[in-house]
Formats: C-alpha cells, sequence, structure tokens
C-alpha cells in the first residue's frame, strides 16, 4: 500500500512539473534505483530525511540521459543517477580541482561499481563535458563556491553550466536555506544561502526558473543554526530549485 501511494505521488509530482515528460518517465524506475543492491547502507539510512525518489522524479530523469553530478561526495545521488539513465546514459562524477586529491578516490570507486559514471576533473569556473548534457546537478554544495577559499567565479561557473547543458536541459539545485535577507552573507558561517539569492544568480546566466520542491523543507529550522551542529545536522531547511535552458 505505502509503495502504491508513493508511486501516486511520484505521477502527480512530475504531471505538475512536466505533462510531456510524465507520458514517458515511471515512478518505478525511480523506486527500483532506490532498492539498488549496491547502495551502502549508511547512504540507505538517510533516505527517510533525504527523499530520493521524489528528488528524482523532480529532476525529471529518464532513461538514456546524461547527467553531471557536481562535486558527488561519497555518491549518494551518483549510484541513483547511474540506475536511472542505464546502459544508454550516462553520469559525470564531476570533482573539482581544488578539492580533486581528497575526493577523487571516491569518484574511481563509482567508476569501478559503475560502468556508465566517469571522472571528470575541472575548475567549477571552467566545466566543459564530452558531449551536451541533459540534466546538471548540485546538492548541498552550491554555497560553497561562494567561500572565497575555493576561488571560483560564481558568475561564470553559471554561465558555463548554462553552455554544458542542451536546449531545454536541466540545472537542478539542492541547498541549505538561510535566513530571509541573508543573501550569500552566511556561506561560510553557517554553511547556508538563501533561495531567492541563489535564483537571482542562476537566473543571470540565462535560465527559467521552471519549479521547486518541498520534498526536503523543515520549518523547524529557524536557519540561524551552522549546517553541521548536530542539532540540526541532516535536518536543514533545505529548497529544492529546477531552472531550465531556454529551447
Amino acid at each position: 500500500m505505502k509503495s502504491c501511494l508513493l508511486a501516486a505521488a511520484l505521477s502527480a509530482l512530475m504531471l505538475a512539473g512536466s505533462p510531456a515528460l510524465a507520458q514517458t518517465a515511471a515512478p518505478a524506475a525511480y523506486q527500483s534505483a532506490v532498492a539498488g543492491s549496491l547502495r551502502p547502507a549508511d547512504e540507505v539510512a538517510r533516505d527517510p530525511l533525504r527523499h530520493p525518489a521524489e528528488i528524482l522524479a523532480f529532476a525529471q530523469l529518464q532513461p538514456g540521459q546524461r547527467v553531471a553530478d557536481i562535486r558527488p561526495g561519497a555518491g549518494y545521488f551518483t549510484r541513483l543517477f547511474s540506475r536511472v539513465v542505464g546502459e544508454g546514459g550516462h553520469v559525470y562524477a564531476f570533482v573539482p580541482n581544488k578539492t580533486a586529491e581528497r575526493e577523487n578516490p571516491r569518484a574511481d570507486a563509482l567508476v569501478a561499481a559503475y560502468p556508465n559514471v566517469s571522472r571528470v576533473n575541472g575548475d567549477l569556473d571552467a566545466m566543459t563535458f564530452d558531449a551536451p548534457l541533459d540534466v546538471v546537478f548540485m546538492s548541498q554544495e552550491y554555497h560553497d563556491f561562494h567561500i572565497p577559499r575555493f576561488g571560483v567565479d560564481v558568475t561564470k561557473m553559471n554561465a558555463d553550466i548554462f553552455k554544458a547543458l542542451k536546449p531545454g536541459g536541466l540545472f537542478v539545485v539542492i541547498d541549505h536555506q538561510a535566513a530571509p535577507g541573508a543573501g550569500n552573507t552566511a556561506v561560510e558561517t553557517l554553511h547556508r544561502i538563501e533561495g531567492a539569492q541563489l535564483r537571482k544568480e542562476v537566473e543571470a546566466a540565462g535560465f527559467v526558473f521552471d519549479g521547486e520542491s518541498s520534498a526536503v523543507a523543515n520549518p523547524a529550522d529557524d536557519h540561524t543554526l551552522n549546517v553541521f551542529d548536530e542539532a540540526i545536522r541532516g535536518k536543514t531547511d533545505q529548497f529544492v530549485y529546477r531552472f531550465r535552458k531556454p529551447g
């Protein structure tokens, strides 16, 4: 009964976002990806907080697509993307040069486990891929790229993502919500960014705002704590935005 209700909810979500895509995308594919046997137990344990099937549906992932997961970490979403896009698709685990020494081994482990995943290194504000992309995905990372030590030109980064996508391609961003009016002033102290600020920056690159999801929102978070504070870690108020490249 629970799986039927989830399937119905995912179908409704896709229909609200894009009727044309909803005719070909199957909620069962997202549930199957979440049930993948190669997923580590510690990642599966985080599913009740991260709502992966709902995020996959919101991102409108489909078989055969090419997806870039920006700074994938241990690969929570990379693993899911790999299962959904299948043999005819491809997932690029993009690891920034700045953090490559630490993060390349984790990306290489994903490449070894999933034949349709490859590692790509580069500067965040000079990203290129060997083929046009259907989706660029960034989870809980965008705020970091405003921190001076990363040395990223965020305006250029957004422009490069726009360029890397096919016409009609999607840029999906999840991040920790900051207090109203905070803009990008809390990116280093609290590791948060105001959703309105992020939206303004991404739209300035030419993207059209295409929808938002409340799947990982938490109204009980007052936006005053650092996201690594044990009182809120894993339970922050997060926004999920979808942007579309015109055409």
